[in-house]
């Protein structure tokens, strides 16, 4: 939906500024606030130190403005919308990790599978503290990214501290084309298993190939399936609503809230479960945020799966990215996602209907390592405990709405390695999974 809202403008320097002017009382303050801008901006291009580029003086500030709502909202310069819009659809030459900024420094959400940071054993909750020798301390998350990205075959010095390491990592990675492709599968008996590690606009097609494979190869004899979305830190919305509704009949996937209660959009299921009512289990853990999250909650809400792993991050906020005259875009949080029982797990995350940790961490070091949504510097509150955040920003356009993969600020704080996923030996929560579908499947026979 478009709104037209009346604007008046001011000059400032060389930059013009429009402004909404709702009243006069309104409009005098926003007037004194943007003149003190502009007495900082100019006091800054005469006096400080060293000569400054006023474009870069401008993006720093509106990238201030945004990151100061919350820790999903950011400004994009023309490059870095080109680097996002690459990243949902198709290949960048890169390391292969999601990453957040967190304590001055880059924390790994989760490495992509099958990539250079994948292969060189870069773990999900690592914290990278130099690049090329450089500290990180002082730099921007999209600047950290920029240094990480560049021309397949060139390489890059990592500084890395892992928690329960006494000693630095240090690792050379060679960059390479990262195809993001984001579904793999495989079969462990005759259960089918799926892994989705991010959702870019392959990955409804890339499921959906998976599915065929794996019923043309068992038939009648598939016993259920397992879909996987440990370390998924999100992606985009409509293709976690096509994903739900592969294996839902009816009903509701997940709602959409602006700050405007009255502005609610539902995004139902469609006849057809792709798997026809077989046993069904999703894996997550914490760093399953946004768009898995949406999955994960409307097959639980709806009982098509039992969720089995350890509670996600809790991201439950949309952003949408918003093409601006400079061909750059803002990615700007516009609305809260409920799942179908009208829950928002915004800070709080899914709990699984069967809690299992895996193997190499203990119950006290998972309490204690655990990062979520709610623990990142100005989340938003949960709007479902009657105090939804003010601050939440105006909507955007909904067709544009995308959950946006590289700035999802969530994380994996438990160490198990997903990674080797070749048999269900190597992984306790997917051996579980594998074992609660052949009892099920034992169950509906009997």
């Amino acid at each position: 939906m478009r709104h037209l809202l009346k604007s008046t403008a001011m000059v400032i320097g060389l930059i013009t500024i429009s402004v909404t002017a709702p009243s006069f009382a309104a409009k005098t303050e926003t007037y004194n606030q943007l003149n003190l801008f502009a007495d900082v901006f100019e006091r800054i291009r005469s006096q400080y130190v060293k000569e400054v580029d006023d474009e870069e003086l401008i993006e720093a500030a509106i990238n201030g403005m945004l990151t100061s709502l919350d820790p999903h909202s950011t400004y994009l310069n023309s490059k870095r919308y080109e680097n996002m819009r690459v990243q949902t659809s198709g290949e960048f030459g890169g390391l292969g990790i999601e990453v957040t900024m967190d304590k001055g420094v880059v924390l790994v959400v989760s490495p992509m599978d099958d990539t250079p940071a994948f292969r060189a054993g870069v773990k999900a909750g690592d914290y990278i503290t130099k690049i090329d020798g450089e500290q990180i301390n002082g730099l921007t998350l999209n600047d950290a990214v920029d240094k990480m990205r560049g021309k397949a075959g060139t390489e890059i010095d990592l500084t890395i501290v892992r928690k329960g390491e006494k000693d630095v990592i240090e690792v050379t990675l060679e960059r390479a084309v990262i195809e993001v492709k984001s579904v793999r599968h495989h079969i462990e008996d005759e259960i089918g298993y799926i892994r989705i590690s991010s959702f870019t606009e392959k990955s409804t097609s890339g499921l959906r190939d998976a599915l065929d494979e794996i019923k043309e190869e068992l038939g009648e004899n598939m016993q259920g399936l397992v879909l996987d979305l440990r370390n998924n830190p999100g992606g985009l919305l409509d293709q976690a609503v096509a994903v739900s509704n592969t294996f839902l009949d009816r009903g509701e996937i997940v709602s959409t809230r602006t700050r405007n209660d009255d502005n609610i959009q539902r995004y139902n299921a469609q006849k057809g479960d792709s798997i026809e009512g077989k046993s069904f289990v999703v894996l997550i853990n914490g760093g399953s945020a946004s768009a898995s999250e949406i999955v994960a909650g409307a097959l639980q809400d709806h009982e098509r799966a039992v969720i089995v792993g350890t509670q996600s991050f809790g991201k439950g906020s949309v952003q949408t990215v918003m093409p601006l005259s400079t061909n750059g875009a803002m990615s700007l949080t516009t609305a809260y996602y409920f799942t179908p029982s009208g829950n928002s797990i915004q800070g709080e995350g899914i709990v699984p209907d069967v809690v299992v940790e895996q193997l190499s961490l203990n119950e006290s070091e998972e309490n204690q390592n655990r990062r979520t949504e709610a623990s990142l510097r100005g989340s938003l509150a949960n709007p479902n405990a009657g105090d939804a955040d003010e601050e939440e920003a105006t909507e955007g356009e909904d067709d544009d709405q995308n959950d946006e993969n590289d700035e999802v600020s969530e994380t994996d704080t438990e160490t198990e390695d997903i990674r080797r996923l070749t048999t269900a030996n190597d992984d306790y929560q997917l051996n579980f999974a594998l074992n609660l579908i052949r009892g099920m499947s034992i169950a509906r026979n009997n």
